[in-house]
């Protein structure tokens, strides 16, 4: 299936839940599933109001969520049952939006989880998204890149129905641990996801900057979801004051920043969609254009940075895996060399690799012979690398579409 643009993404659920008798006692996913009549009233009325897509609410339904909240083995069981209930909404008349969000879990060393296991949580849910008959994916609110990587790896191996990854920052572009949206675009897009954006964050008069910078390196379309403003707390109760007719003022700027998806986020309401489709009459809606800076050029990123290479980038002082793996990084980022190049051997390189790959703060360049070692270190890493190696063009192609390899 492919996406028509502009295409109108919904406007909150949470915050309209709250609004109609959600009081936060129980996850709010199992009170869905208590009242589902709340939540398909919510989602005929974001359809009436224009949204050509909607959100089935399975925004906490991964298996580490919901075991936080006491509810165990039911990851596939709430997903079918919550999709349904967006179906039965909708009837048709939108599009359902597979949601998928983070597990609030860290890779080993930060956190105690394995890059492995994050793939496996997000599995789980993607599948049964799937069975259940969703007509594309959202990864949404993402603060970290192995939550989106693992999330979108999982989504492609059980569905090849369209996938739009969507990250949360400040206003200056960074996540809350630190990731530069930019990063996170080139990283995702180099993975083939078919459309990028940002959703929560800020009001959209702040999300402007961040959707122009987006642009110059954006080869697919630009999502973007704002809050209606920031909250305030009034009484006691988190509010929203952005009214719909401030929500849509930068609407224009938006699209001709390559934005395709347009929709809202906490605070936002069917009155807040409906003013939304009527601002995008007459709009047009462009393809994001390159900045001049990355043409002829190698756009590759750690985690948390971008980097701009030239082609002809030299590549020299290979490290070896071994023991001091993470200390030899920490040095290499404090040399004069643009790259880290790091040899895999063998399987005990992977595990060593897995464990320091968080320290590299400089583009990296993996040279390994051995195409399903390549393909093991590549899923590992939670950039976008560079290769160097004797592998042939077929053996590196399906790397390059999987993982964004450069080589």
């Amino acid at each position: 299936m492919e996406l028509y643009f502009p295409l109108v993404l919904d406007g909150a659920n949470g915050t309209e839940l709250q609004k109609r008798g959600y009081d936060g006692s129980i996850c709010a996913e199992a009170w869905v599933l208590e009242h589902p009549e709340v939540m398909q009233q919510i989602q005929r009325e974001y359809a009436e109001a224009g949204s050509d897509v909607v959100y089935a609410p399975t925004f906490g339904a991964n298996r580490v969520k919901l075991e936080e909240n006491g509810i165990f083995n039911q990851v596939s069981d709430y997903n079918r049952r919550l999709v349904a209930i967006s179906k039965e909404a909708v009837a048709g008349k939108a599009l359902v939006a597979g949601d998928i969000a983070t597990t609030g879990k860290f890779l080993a060393p930060v956190g105690d989880v394995a890059f492995a296991e994050l793939y496996d949580i997000y599995h789980e849910q993607a599948e049964a998204m799937a069975d259940a008959g969703v007509d594309m994916f959202v990864i949404e609110t993402i603060m970290t890149v192995p939550d989106a990587r693992a999330a979108l790896l999982a989504v492609r191996d059980v569905s090849d129905k369209p996938v739009l990854v969507s990250f949360t920052c400040d206003e200056n572009g960074r996540t809350l641990t630190g990731t530069d949206v930019l990063a996170a675009l080139i990283i995702m897009q180099g993975m083939g996801v078919d459309a990028f954006g940002l959703n929560c964050s800020t009001g959209p008069d702040m999300m402007v900057k961040q959707a122009e910078r987006l642009s110059g390196f954006a080869r697919v379309p630009l999502a973007i979801k704002p809050n209606a403003g920031l909250p305030k707390t009034v009484d006691g109760r988190t509010v929203y004051d952005c009214t719909p007719e401030d929500f849509v003022r930068y609407t224009a700027e938006f699209a001709d920043a390559g934005a395709a998806l347009f929709g809202g986020c906490c605070g936002t309401g069917p009155e807040h969609i409906a003013a939304l489709k009527k601002s995008l009459e007459g709009v047009a809606i462009k393809r994001p254009v390159p900045d001049d800076n990355t043409e002829g050029k190698l756009i590759c990123a750690t985690e948390k940075d971008v980097f701009i290479l030239d082609r002809d980038i030299v590549i020299n002082d290979t490290i070896q895996c071994g023991p001091d793996l993470e200390d030899r990084i920490k040095q290499a980022n404090r040399s004069e060399s643009k790259v880290i190049t790091i040899e895999i051997r063998s399987e005990d390189d992977l595990d060593e690799f897995e464990y320091a790959q968080y320290a590299i703060r400089k583009p990296l360049c993996i040279i390994c012979d051995d195409a399903q070692l390549l393909s093991q270190a590549l899923m590992l890493y939670q950039g976008r690398a560079l290769y160097a190696g004797n592998l042939s063009d077929e053996q590196l192609l399906p790397l390059m579409r999987k993982y964004g390899l450069i080589a």
